[in-house]
């Protein structure tokens, strides 16, 4: 059997392929977020991923199936209960979330919470609801400069966003709030994924803009994962984009933050010019956060096709012994109604140049086959109390 050297795991945040088959419990029946897109994009252009097998494991419009894919294509079904970026992300390293992580997307946070908050940080809380983040700085940011007080707002995810003017509120009080936050929502009735700290500059509305300065307080894994595992043997786990806050640092031994998707697919291309023996695992936000969450279809598609361009580049890079694993973590319809994930089954598409070809692989169960494949690879077993089963000897022929 084959054994790769380097395995880069490509995530494009929400890149759905269908919906689970309960999606209606999530009010998601029906959605496609690639199915969808490719539907209403003329000439819509993803030549690599169409030669690797993306039009071949699961059909779109304009995009003819490659005759002999490269990649060895198919579907995973999440184990999980949820749609959101975490669950998404720990069950593909072995994790199954059986109780989803609370959003606040509807009413905001519970006022007990809101009181305690305030109570605590000495800043009254104005906000409170569910907004894009540069609408919610337009809309309040003047008033918390004029009194001191704390944008708090929430979004789809299951998150806890506090802002703070980087002049007037200061770094290191937003970071005391953020952290006096994460305290407070580590109560089950309370639990967020993350509490993100949202700095911005600016001083009156139109001229407000985020700052790089942005921390996330997030949970920790409920336990060890895949990537504790290469990391404990040895090897390297070089993470890229969102992988850092994610898992919170946990089994990581070199993070590179991103401007932007095209950014990360760059650092990912620098990286495969290194020597380096383990695994490389990259998260991509913009689809999701930039085009996905806002409902845009003509952006996703354009952000798709800058991502192909990338891949283009990053294939010429791949040795012998590289394994290259493209999935995503949950759906995000941008043609679906409101402005949430959903619940869709994910793309995997399995590329070495020392593959002969590629081959149809039936639609799996969980997304857990990629962390248990990857330690499978480096002749490592995932921890215990984890899901997935391995498929290396389906793709390493």
């Amino acid at each position: 059997m084959k054994k790769y050297n380097r395995i880069f795991t490509i995530v494009i945040d929400s890149l759905g392929v269908g919906a689970m088959p309960d999606a209606a419990q999530y009010g998601d029946a029906g959605c496609d977020t690639l199915g969808h897109i490719a539907e209403r994009t003329e000439n819509f252009q993803i030549p690599n991923l169409q030669k690797l097998g993306m039009a071949n494991l699961h059909t779109l419009q304009g995009v003819e199936p490659a005759e002999k894919p490269l990649a060895c294509h198919g579907k995973l079904r999440e184990a999980s209960k949820g749609k959101d970026t975490m669950t998404g992300h720990w069950e593909m390293m072995g994790l199954q979330i059986t109780t989803p992580f609370q959003t606040f997307t509807e009413h905001g946070f519970p006022p007990e919470l809101i009181s305690e908050l305030e109570k605590r940080t000495g800043h009254k809380v104005i906000g409170n609801k569910s907004a894009s983040g540069t609408a919610i700085l337009d809309e309040l940011a003047e008033e918390e400069i004029a009194t001191g007080h704390m944008i708090v707002y929430t979004s789809a995810d299951s998150v806890l966003q506090i802002c703070g003017n980087e002049e007037t509120f200061g770094l290191d009080e937003l970071y005391r709030c953020c952290e006096i936050a994460r305290e407070l929502t580590m109560k089950d009735e309370w639990k967020v994924g993350r509490v993100i700290a949202r700095p911005y500059v600016g001083r009156k509305k139109g001229e407000f803009k985020r700052t790089s300065n942005r921390h996330d307080y997030a949970l920790k894994p409920f336990g060890r994962t895949a990537l504790n595992v290469l990391k404990d043997a040895g090897l390297d786990v070089i993470s890229v984009g969102k992988i850092y806050d994610i898992f919170d640092g946990e089994g990581l031994t070199e993070s590179n933050k991103s401007k932007s998707s095209v950014h990360g697919m760059e650092q990912t291309i620098e990286i495969a010019k290194r020597d380096f023996h383990g695994l490389c695992f990259v998260n991509l936000v913009d689809f999701d956060a930039l085009w996905g969450h806002r409902r845009n279809v003509k952006g996703y598609a354009e952000e798709l096709e800058r991502f192909d361009a990338k891949l283009g580049e990053f294939l010429k890079e791949l040795k012998e012994d590289d394994l290259l694993i493209i999935t995503a973590d949950h759906g995000n319809d941008p043609t679906h109604t409101g402005t949430d994930h959903t619940r869709e089954k994910v793309p995997f598409l399995a590329y070495s140049p020392s593959m002969r070809e590629g081959v149809h692989l039936k639609e799996t169960d969980t997304f857990a086959v990629i962390g248990a494949t990857i330690t499978d690879n480096f002749g490592l077993k995932m921890p215990e109390g984890t899901i997935g089963t391995s498929i290396l000897d389906k793709i390493a022929k």
